[in-house]
This record gives C-alpha cells, sequence and structure tokens, in this order.
C-alpha cells in the first residue's frame, strides 16, 4: 500500500503540473511556450489566474509529499533519504512557495521589482540549483542493492540534462529560448518524477 500511495503522489503530481503549464499558456493570445517563462502565465496583473495558483500549490503539495515518502520506500542509505527530503522541500515545497508569490507582470528583470517577485526570483533560483543536484546525488546513490539499478542511471541523466539547461538559462536569462530552456529543465525532473514512481510500485512492498 505504501508503494502504491507513493507511486500515485509523484504521478498525479507530475500530471497536474504540466496540465496547469499547459493551460496556463494557452489562456492568453500571443503566449510563447519557447521565449517565456512559465510564471508570466500566472504572474501579478494576468487575469484569472487563481485556478493556475491552485494547480501549482496542489502539485507541488504532491510532490513534495512523493519526496518525503520515496526513502521510505527503498528502505535506502542515508544519502538517499537526504537527497530525496532535499527534492521534497527544494522542488515541492518551492513550487508551492514560488505559486504564493508570483512574479510581477511580464516577469521583468531588474532591481525595481515588488518584494513577491525577489521571493519568487529567490526560490526559482533555490529550486534549479538544487533539484537537479539531488538527482544526480540520488543516482550516485543507488544500488543493486536497492533495487534501482536502472534508477541510477535515469537519475544521473536527468539530473545532468537538468543541471547543463540550468547553467544555460542562467548564464543568458533574457535570451529567445529562455522558456524552451526552462520547460527542458522542468521536463527532465518530472520524468524523473514519473520513472521513479513506476519503479517505485514495481517493488516489493
Amino acid at each position: 500500500m505504501k508503494n502504491q500511495i507513493t507511486c500515485w503522489l509523484g504521478l498525479i503530481g507530475v500530471i497536474l503540473f504540466i496540465v496547469t503549464s499547459m493551460i496556463g499558456g494557452l489562456q492568453f493570445e500571443g503566449y510563447s511556450f519557447v521565449s517565456q517563462y512559465i510564471s508570466e502565465s500566472y504572474a501579478n496583473g494576468v487575469p484569472n489566474t487563481a485556478n493556475l495558483k491552485r494547480g501549482f500549490i496542489l502539485s507541488g503539495v504532491l510532490l513534495a509529499s512523493f519526496g518525503f515518502m520515496a526513502p521510505f520506500v527503498f528502505n535506502g542509505s542515508k544519502s538517499i533519504t537526504v537527497n530525496f527530503f532535499l527534492f521534497a522541500i527544494f522542488y515541492g515545497l518551492l513550487t508551492i512557495v514560488t505559486s504564493l508569490y508570483p512574479c510581477d507582470f511580464g516577469c521583468p528583470s531588474g532591481a525595481e521589482v515588488s518584494a513577491s517577485q525577489m521571493i519568487h526570483n529567490f526560490s526559482g533560483f533555490l529550486t534549479y540549483v538544487i533539484t537537479p543536484l539531488c538527482l544526480i546525488g540520488l543516482g550516485l546513490s543507488f544500488n543493486k542493492q536497492s533495487n534501482a539499478a536502472k534508477l541510477k542511471k535515469v537519475s544521473l541523466a536527468c539530473g545532468s540534462l537538468a543541471l547543463i539547461f540550468v547553467l544555460l538559462l542562467f548564464k543568458n536569462p533574457e535570451g529567445a529560448f529562455l522558456g524552451l530552456f526552462q520547460r527542458i529543465i522542468e521536463g527532465s525532473i518530472l520524468i524523473w518524477v514519473m520513472y521513479t514512481a513506476i519503479t517505485i510500485k514495481k517493488l516489493p512492498s
């Protein structure tokens, strides 16, 4: 039962994040999934964003719960536990924070921004710096004894891909492809969650 609950927390959290992101981008004309941040779809000043924020908040709750429960399914090492907990905090809980404190309209850069955007930016920075490292750390921690030999490779691959695009995004945060880079980062993390969730479902209870 514990495996099933943990699996569905992860899967539903991923599905909700993807659906909310898609709806947010489609809700107003001219939005670009390639050149605009996900956050711009529910920024301060954008109408009808309450349900989008609720969607991201619920997704964050589910993904945080997944991260907190997963190490007890694996009965893994201290390293596995720490990295899953860090994922829960810096991806799951900070998704909630970035939803409660949206960026300003258009998510502008520069010094003159609201307190909400400063909190949003700092939370997003921590999320994108730490989460890929958590995935890589988990990849280095998984082994055959944890029944997760394939998950080791997937964790290293997804974490490394996310980290590469984090560096590209941070290098040019006003570039023409910042929305694409962000979505590759998010996609890498969410694919990892889905694969991990399915792996957990297959593990013996």
